[in-house]
């Protein structure tokens, strides 16, 4: 018998839908059947791409008797915190602030008016190490719930109490200046690691937000100390293990410092924001490699995650079938020695061997290894290696791949679209640039309304019924931004406008400035989310206030400026304190410091061939956060065109910052020394 779940959007809440726990989908209804039945609420909070997750769920939501007594005791209530990132917050404060720790899956026990009293994570179906087993804890907050209810209705009042007294004002509502951009840059070179790149010790994660920082405070400042860390992290992890270096793309974290061993998983946003990192990095290095990295993770987002409406997928698993039928981590992406004989003949497989660090011992379980890249003095054939490539490529396909989360988010398509705009325009890859207009229109057929408001996410052309978050507004924003940008279509620009004027409305605070995950008139939780610091994604915050930034260079808006600077506040007070958590919010302040430009390119025509040098020179500019309108003289696509004439009759450009213009120009080269961020 099918539970609740069955006709959910979530892939995660449908691996569910035919577990003998009676489960119901986070909804009104399921506190008020808690209310008439007397009893507490479990919360079970994970995603189809969590390892753990899926242990739990098999080990005790698929157990007949577990199940019998969640259904006789609780009201259980299944959570996707990719659809609800909302709740997951607030009750993932609670457990941290209870345990001082978290994670997935998260286990939470509730009154009926949704206040926790009782946390956790994984539970066991056994005890061990130090561990209750889960139905201990069942039986443990049963018992209590019956015989010390007043006891639990006071912790669990006390808990919300104490939640809601941790509300922080995040700064001064002023943006940051050179010196704390300076301290955030000390900070970050106190927790760089020399010897392997990237910050702080296992597990290590991509810090690609961080990244973007390093970059654009180089461009501003000439700074090479700030290059080089984003240049060694880049190459370390492009040649470690966590990049797929037979397909493209990157897993979700290291579990080791030196990048070998991935947590499998790959997500749509991890590779839409280091894509783009490895595209700026080329952009301001010229480095090959960035440029290889930047086109093949680009490639695997198409390949991989697009789905059949021309969206991209949250995520594939970390799990596959081995080949017996058991489901195992990594199984799909590692390799034994006695493997690649198999595929490609002794001498082959003794040079892809030697190529990618595969050892007799192994990097991983069971003697194989994941491939890298490890730093060599040989010198190799190129085409060889890639006959390797293509060949061990073949045979992986033929493995059973992992499951693919085909939920479709708002936030991270925006930061997908964002990505394979500039990744196409930059690489001559129009196919890039069409995937993310798919993606792009994708959202606004079905993931915005007529008042355009956001629904967060969709599965297989059906939107979900989950309201946007901050984060959705915010990324979808950026994407539209650099959509504009590169295809020189201003109705992107306008879609964005919509966007940016619900954070003003319905997300900021009016007095303070300060923004809120949630909409003032999203449904209530026990409080209303809001967190400034960065995670796996952008905070919607940070990434707020650089939408807001750039939509007003585009648009001279003073209301998104003074909105954007305010937000900025909270960048200077966590900046300099914890740089590695706010990456996106440093890189939004370097270019309030910047300008950011605003850059006009206008021709006689849109596919006059020097007019489109033009375009492409003002998009490779390294200045932070440039903004760049392209379209033909007296078009009305973008504010920034108004009043450009051409010069002499030739295609011209315009480079305006903080209220003054330079001279304008006909010549690329004098236009990419003014994109230089240097020329303060």
């Amino acid at each position: 018998m099918a539970n609740r779940l069955a006709h959910e959007t979530s892939p995660y809440l449908l691996q569910h839908a035919d577990n003998p726990v009676d489960w119901w989908p986070w909804s009104e209804e399921a506190f008020e059947e808690a209310r008439r039945r007397g009893v507490p609420v479990l919360l079970s909070v994970g995603y189809s791409s969590c390892h753990w997750c899926h242990v739990m769920a098999h080990e005790s939501f698929e157990d007949q008797e577990t199940a019998d007594d969640l259904n006789a005791h609780f009201v259980s209530v299944k959570v996707d915190r990719e659809e609800r990132p909302d709740v997951d917050a607030v009750y993932m404060e609670a457990v941290q602030a209870a345990t001082g720790q978290g994670g997935w899956p998260m286990t939470v026990f509730l009154t009926p008016d949704a206040e926790p009293f009782y946390f956790g994570t994984y539970f066991p179906p056994v005890p061990r190490q130090g561990m209750p087993s889960f139905r201990q804890v069942l039986e443990g907050v049963r018992q209590a719930w019956a015989d010390r209810r007043e006891e639990v209705a006071e912790v669990a009042g006390k808990i919300v109490r104490d939640l809601a007294e941790r509300e922080i004002s995040f700064g001064d509502g002023r943006a940051p200046g050179e010196q704390e951009l300076s301290q955030a840059l000390l900070g970050l070179t106190r927790e760089y690691d020399p010897q392997r790149g990237g910050f702080g010790g296992a597990p290590k994660f991509p810090p690609s937000m961080v990244i973007e920082f390093l970059l654009r405070h180089h461009a501003r400042t000439g700074a090479e100390g700030a290059l080089q860390m984003a240049q060694d992290t880049c190459e370390r992890m492009a040649r470690g293990g966590i990049y797929d270096q037979l397909g493209g793309g990157f897993a979700r974290y290291s579990v080791d410092r030196d990048w070998t061993v991935p947590h499998f998983e790959k997500m749509l946003y991890d590779n839409a924001l280091l894509c783009r990192v490895y595209a700026h990095l080329w952009r301001a290095t010229g480095s090959e490699l960035a440029r290889r990295v930047a086109l093949e993770t680009a490639d695997f987002m198409v390949r991989e995650l697009r789905t059949a409406e021309g969206g991209f997928a949250s995520a594939l698993d970390a799990d596959s079938d081995d080949g017996s039928g058991k489901h195992v981590e990594g199984a799909y992406y590692v390799w034994t020695p006695q493997q690649l004989t198999e595929i490609l003949g002794a001498d082959d497989a003794g040079l892809a061997a030697h190529y990618f660090g595969v050892t007799d011992e192994g990097t991983f379980e069971q003697g194989s290894s994941v491939l890298q890249l490890p730093q060599q003095d040989s010198v190799f054939d190129a085409e060889k290696i890639a006959g390797i490539k293509r060949r061990l490529l073949d045979a992986r396909a033929r493995r059973p791949a992992p499951g693919r989360d085909d939920k479709v988010v708002a936030a991270w398509n925006g930061l997908a679209i964002a990505a394979l705009a500039e990744t196409g325009a930059y690489f001559d890859r129009p196919d890039l640039v069409e995937a993310a207009l798919g993606a792009a229109d994708l959202l606004v057929r079905l993931h915005l309304d007529e008042q355009a408001r956001l629904c967060r996410t969709s599965k297989d052309g059906r939107a979900g019924t989950n309201a946007g978050v901050l984060e959705d507004y915010a990324d979808v924003a950026e994407g539209f931004l650099a959509l504009a940008s590169v295809t020189g279509e201003g109705v992107w620009l306008e879609f964005a406008g919509f966007l940016l004027d619900h954070v003003l409305v319905r997300f900021a605070d009016p007095e303070s400035g300060d923004l809120y995950d949630t909409a003032a008139d999203a449904e209530r939780l026990i409080r209303r989310p809001q967190d400034p610091t960065d995670n796996a994604t952008p905070s919607g915050w940070s990434a707020a206030a650089g939408a807001l930034l750039g939509y007003a260079a585009h648009t001279g808006s003073a209301a998104h400026r003074t909105a954007a600077e305010k937000a900025l506040g909270a960048v200077k007070a966590l900046g300099p304190r914890v740089p590695r958590f706010i990456g996106w919010g440093l890189a939004a302040a370097e270019a309030r410091l910047d300008g950011p430009r605003e850059v006009a390119v206008v021709g006689p025509t849109a596919d006059d061939p020097a007019a489109k040098a033009l375009h492409r020179t003002a998009l490779l500019g390294t200045a932070p956060g440039a903004v760049v309108a392209y379209g033909t003289t007296g078009s009305d696509e973008f504010p920034l065109l108004a009043d450009r004439p051409l010069s002499n009759g030739e295609p011209t450009a315009y480079v305006c910052r903080n209220f003054t213009c330079d001279a304008p120009t006909t010549d690329p080269e004098r236009l990419s020394a003014a994109l230089s961020g240097l020329n303060a």
